[in-house]
């Protein structure tokens, strides 16, 4: 077998010696059988956590609004896949760093508990080390919840939010009056009157400056929003006049009904409560540009929003940070103290972040240092306890 091989035992070899630097960059390579161990304990967990917690939840919220959903005549279809499907994971991925919390003080503290931690430091294990694999579950984790939030989530939210509007009778802002905005550097538009359920609007002008002198005012009756457009930004006029200003000629066009296109969409003239988590994340960044470029000041909760699915990712390694520190140590009485302390702290880290969001979006601080601020005061509490931390 060896003879009729050996090309290939020779090839394999050369290979080793060639591209043998690449093995560093192999994850797998630096996970042994204490960090499967550790893995598989924190992964398992997480997951049961979240089932039995959003399981205690769905059976609240079901019977909260089970009389809104008979009233309204819901289907158990739309109930089941429109508004519990998308449910499930908003609220989960909501609550992320609340579940790797409780996950981490659980399970370390069964570790510690059975002196299975004292063993692993006893064979020299240092607490350094010992952290790696929670590390690990932690990007990976991270990683999960912020593709989640940011790509998947926003679309089953548009979801669950038209589900909740026609069947839960929660109110929605679907118009809006005297909306005016730079849809392009110095080109002004104004609609009297919106309708975001027909995507009509009324009273319609669009003003051209150029060196700060008007050069061209379009009126219209009515201007309809193309939704079947391939394209964004087409709109169709009706009862259109355009006056084009040279000097002091002036120039009178008019029509029935006109295409045209105009750099604003049916989201930049209503707002409604939570729209902001509608948006996936580049969509997001593409709207505050957008609206910063026009100068609107209404994009604080926007900003806020986009920096918060950052940070909510990192916070996942500051908590378990503060979890294994908690938990490593092997006291009397078991894990009811460090279960307390981590759901008191956890509370409280999702206390503190939606103070500084609101702080932020009504007292104007910025909007980076609002859903930053939870994670480096954590940041420090989780330094002091890693310190502390049995060696």
């Amino acid at each position: 077998m060896e003879r009729h091989f050996k090309w290939l035992t020779s090839l394999m070899v050369w290979i080793g010696r060639k591209f043998g630097f690449m093995r560093v960059l192999n994850p797998l390579r630096y996970i042994r059988i204490m960090d499967w161990y550790i893995i598989k304990k924190f992964i398992g967990t997480y997951f049961f956590s979240i089932l039995l917690i959003i399981a205690i939840a769905i059976v609240f919220d079901f019977n909260e609004n089970l009389s809104k959903f008979v009233e309204h005549k819901a289907p158990v279809r739309a109930i089941i896949f429109d508004y519990y499907a998308n449910f499930i994971p908003y609220y989960s991925n909501l609550f992320s760093p609340l579940f790797v919390f409780i996950s981490v003080i659980f399970f370390t503290s069964k570790l510690a508990g059975n002196s299975e931690i004292i063993a692993m430091m006893s064979s020299g294990v240092s607490y350094k080390r010992l952290l790696r694999p929670y590390m690990i579950s932690c990007i990976l984790l991270s990683t999960m919840a912020f593709y989640l939030n940011s790509y998947v989530i926003p679309h089953g939210t548009v979801i669950r939010q038209n589900f909740e509007s026609l069947y839960r009778n929660s109110t929605r802002l679907t118009s809006s009056d005297n909306v005016m905005l730079q849809v392009a550097k110095g080109t002004i538009a104004y609609i009297q009157h919106y309708d975001d359920k027909s995507k009509r609007g009324y009273g319609f002008s669009l003003d051209k400056f150029e060196d700060k002198k008007l050069v061209s005012h379009m009126t219209a009756m009515e201007i309809q929003y193309d939704t079947i457009s391939d394209a964004k930004y087409h709109w169709s006029v009706t009862g259109w006049k355009i006056r084009q200003l040279k000097g002091l000629r002036e120039h009178i066009t008019s029509g029935s009904k006109r295409d045209t296109l105009i750099q604003m969409e049916p989201t930049d003239l209503v707002y409604s409560k939570g729209q902001q988590e509608t948006f996936t994340s580049p969509e997001l960044l593409d709207y505050i540009s957008k609206q910063i470029n026009r100068g609107s000041g209404n994009v604080v909760q926007y900003q806020v929003e986009y920096h918060k699915r950052i940070a909510t990712s990192f916070a996942s390694f500051i908590l378990t940070i503060i979890g294994a520190s908690l938990a490593s140590r092997k006291r009397k009485g078991g894990m009811g103290l460090y279960l307390g302390l981590g759901l008191g702290l956890s509370f409280l880290y999702i206390m503190l972040q939606t103070v500084s969001a609101t702080f932020a979006i009504n007292a104007n601080a910025p909007p980076v240092l609002a859903a930053w601020m939870p994670n480096m005061l954590f940041a420090i509490v989780a330094y002091f306890l890693y310190r502390s931390a049995p060696r």
